[in-house]
């Protein structure tokens, strides 16, 4: 039998499982976890600043964001199989030094072609950074409640960080400077480092360690780069454009053809046993429609607080932290105690119907609105559903898999969690955009009017964004096995085990 990648990343006993100080790991794991999904959303509310301050136009002013989707996107199940192959903690801190670098370059950009620069390397050391501390979780975390602790923990940062993102981003924007927003990724690395030197072990690499699968690389990045580049053209061009159909066509053949190389290489980039399991695949198609639908709340419910409710940058992340509170308790509750006792196929459903009602709620969201009233109690239910969602699905995504793939496996999440941010963006936009548009048409453009048609294009977004919730709860509701799931990790790819 061939003997596939256990070996430069982990060997039999891993040094994550032997070490006396998981629970300082989770900490090191959680800032770096941290610092890439901040990023996300931090640099959004400082672009009108850097754009004043650098001088480039609207129209480059989306590289700023692209840039970081696009290399972060199309390079994460490299960055997921190099953490299997080298090492999880030698390519982990790769990512926290090659991030911060990237951080402090755009941070001191004196023009817009270093500032985008920068950010691509940020997205390049991120697709590195990502998988390895998702991974290095799931094989430090081995005993059934410590990782439901940890996992619980690991989901809520993935959940909230787009809100914390936003509250940072407008307090270092308005308090300091724009570039603030991306030196604070060296204060947040400095410490993930030294956690990471003084925690994290070194597993034994051994001499048969396997070739990189170049042809699935080429195919895998080409892929996701036309995917991620196609959805992000959907935002700047229409539909109809070869830029947009164009790209999204020739993404979905090259993954069918890196798909289909996955089944006859001997050293595959992503194993397809990795997706080859119910729950598995029903976590992936989770974290990718709960990431689409994010998007309406923390970018439509933005412009709404600070274009309707006149909130400023500061007042606006604030706004959002009842939501992060809300979902950072049942992220704990969900994981230690409702998934090992009653599975994820009661829990799942309901957190994304829970959401779904929020967004619906907020579609009554008008110009007489206040935040205590009409905000705040949809954005609790918002927070309290996804808190049911992401932590759980997170934890079924990488339990079982065997430690040779634990790379590969967590990449897989992150590429489903980027992606679906991607599209979400895409058609959110565009959605928003056209009802807007239709609302305006026959009608003489006066204040009221525009302010009206800005919340016409507000309440679309919520409508889609729940649909897509609502759709997710569907699926997973047909998709996860009933009882109480196997949460263990392993070397081996056994059929989950359920207790009926």
């Amino acid at each position: 039998m061939d003997r596939s990648p256990a070996s430069a990343g982990t060997s039999a006993a891993t040094p994550e499982k032997s070490s006396n100080h998981r629970w300082w790991v989770l900490v090191v794991i959680a800032l770096a976890q941290l610092m890439v999904v901040l990023d996300a959303t931090i640099v959004n509310i400082a672009l009108p600043s850097a754009q004043k301050a650098l001088d480039f136009s609207d129209g480059n002013r989306q590289w700023v964001v692209t840039g970081y989707a696009l290399s972060f996107g199309s390079l994460l199940l490299l960055g997921g199989r190099l953490a299997d192959l080298l090492g999880r903690k030698t390519v982990f801190i790769t990512g926290i030094v090659g991030f911060a670098a990237a951080s402090a370059l755009a941070g001191a950009a004196q023009n817009f072609e270093v500032l985008v620069t920068g950010r691509v390397l940020q997205g390049v050391f991120g697709a590195l950074l990502a998988p390895a501390a998702l991974a290095l979780l799931n094989t430090t975390f081995t005993d059934a409640k410590e990782r439901a602790r940890a996992f619980g923990i690991f989901g809520a940062i993935a959940g909230a960080g787009g809100g914390i993102g936003l509250l940072l981003g407008g307090l270092l924007t308005e308090h300091l400077s724009w570039r603030w927003t991306l030196y604070i990724n060296l204060i947040i690395a400095v410490f993930a480092l030294i956690g990471a030197v003084l925690f994290l072990g070194h597993a034994k690499a051994t001499k048969d360690r396997p070739k990189l699968d170049l042809p699935g690389t080429v195919l895998a990045s080409a892929g996701l780069f036309g995917l991620v580049y196609g959805f992000s053209n959907a935002e700047t061009h229409d539909w109809s454009s070869p830029m947009t159909w164009g790209f999204l066509a020739g993404a979905v053949v090259v993954l069918a053809v890196f798909a289909w190389w996955q089944t006859r290489t001997s050293h595959p980039l992503l194993p397809l046993r990795v997706l080859a399991d119910r729950d598995r695949g029903a976590s992936f198609i989770t974290v990718a429609i709960s990431s689409m639908g994010m998007f309406g709340v923390f970018l439509f419910l933005t412009y709404y607080l600070q274009a309707s409710l006149g909130f400023t940058p500061v007042k606006t992340g604030l706004a959002f932290l009842p939501m992060i509170g809300a979902l950072m308790v049942t992220a704990q509750l969900s994981t230690n105690m409702l998934l090992p006792r009653i599975g994820p196929r009661p829990i799942v459903p309901v957190g994304l119907l829970m959401a779904s009602g929020g967004l619906v709620w907020m579609t009554g969201l008008d110009l007489s609105s206040t935040y205590a009233a009409n905000v705040l109690p949809p954005l609790i239910l918002m927070g309290l559903g996804l808190g049911l969602v992401m932590p759980p699905a997170m934890s079924l995504a990488t339990s079982r898999i065997a430690a040779k793939d634990a790379g590969a496996g967590s990449a897989a999440v992150n590429t489903m969690q980027q992606v679906g941010g991607a599209i979400g963006t895409a058609l959110l936009n565009t959605l928003a955009a056209s009802a807007a548009t239709s609302y305006l048409v026959g009608k003489k453009p006066s204040p009221g009017v525009l302010a009206q048609a800005q919340l016409e294009s507000y309440s679309t977004a919520y409508w889609w964004s729940a649909a897509f919730f609502a759709a997710g709860a569907i699926i997973a509701a047909l998709m996860y096995r009933s009882g109480r799931p196997d949460l263990s990790t392993g070397d081996g790819e056994s059929a989950p085990t359920v207790h009926m």
